[in-house]
């Protein structure tokens, strides 16, 4: 079965940093797309960055709001991505979700009907003042 677990998630001052991680298991896809998204009540659903996983390796892209400080790092383990997360703001703070479907990305970060087939539970991030 797939699963996807997100660790990393809690409480930072602002300007501060944190990283994320998502790990896949129970999978042999060959390629996919990893995503990261977050929401607040009230608010639509963002999503941050995602990843295009192949054995040629990776092509990543971020959200205009995030560009600069939120980045995937270079040395990911085996099926785990890490986002490092810097010059975090109160307006990052959200449950941030990690999503995941075999094959590959679609071309709009916030595309409404690319189909994400597996979820994390999610992980809170909170962003003081």
């Amino acid at each position: 079965q797939v699963q996807l677990v997100e660790s990393g998630g809690g409480s930072v001052q602002a300007g501060g940093s944190m990283r994320l991680r998502c790990a896949l298991s129970g999978s042999t896809f060959e390629r996919y797309c990893m995503g990261w998204f977050r929401q607040v009540p009230g608010k639509e659903r963002e999503a941050v960055a995602r990843a295009y996983i192949s054995p040629a390796g990776r092509a990543t892209a971020y959200a205009d709001s995030v560009k600069g400080r939120f980045s995937f790092s270079q040395g990911y383990a085996k099926n785990t991505l890490t986002l490092q997360m810097s010059s975090l703001k109160p307006e990052d703070t959200a449950m941030y979700y990690c999503a995941a479907t075999q094959g590959s990305c679609s071309g709009d970060l916030n595309d409404p009907t690319y189909q994400w087939n597996y979820w994390g539970q999610g992980t809170q991030v909170t962003v003081s003042s």
